[in-house]
């Protein structure tokens, strides 16, 4: 663990304030979930909870049958990292997190579809330089909880209505799954 050279005091609640620039750096935002736990040493250990995390398997399979069905690369995202991939090599993708832009449609709970090579790209992983098609955030009651995105082979690659559709229809599934 990365000592920070931050003391905060435990209020007469048992509140802590978790200092701006931690929340920052880790990408917590107010109304964020967090998971905590204790481990042997004793220590109190705050990490971001991810509900989409807990389909992780459930995720990885979904890709899979959607790469084979519509032939393109699959990228499951949790709000802040990529959990499932397939159709390119995982240790690409897998625990990157993902880009401002993707967390700005999430955020907007907007899908994206590059359907006309006028229109603006999304590039959904920091650091990969490859692109999503078409993109749709997954939403379990009420609230975004990832995204799932198709990505193209080259920069040309444009969305069809069958990729609108099953990446439309992917992201329904798995807020459903999600929900039950």
């Amino acid at each position: 663990m990365k000592a920070t050279g931050i003391v905060r005091r435990i209020d007469d609640l048992g509140r802590v304030v978790i200092p701006k620039e931690i929340r920052r750096t880790m990408r917590i935002r107010e109304g964020d979930p967090l998971e905590i736990y204790t481990d042997n040493d004793g220590e109190v250990i705050f990490k971001k909870y991810s509900p989409l995390g807990e389909l992780g398997i459930f995720a990885v399979q979904y890709a899979e049958v959607l790469h084979k069905t519509s032939g393109y690369a699959v990228v499951v995202c949790d709000r802040d990292h990529v959990i499932a991939v397939a159709g390119i090599p995982k240790k690409e993708l897998l625990e990157r997190r993902v880009s401002s832009a993707l967390e700005d449609h999430m955020e907007q709970r907007k899908p994206f579809h590059y359907v006309s090579t006028d229109s603006p790209r999304l590039q959904p992983v920091e650091g990969v330089d490859r692109f999503a098609i078409s993109g749709a955030p997954i939403i379990t009651s009420g609230d975004v909880c990832g995204s799932i995105m198709l990505l193209g082979e080259s920069p040309d690659t444009l969305a069809g209505d069958t990729e609108i559709k099953l990446i439309s229809t992917a992201a329904a599934f798995l807020g459903k799954q999600m929900e039950e």
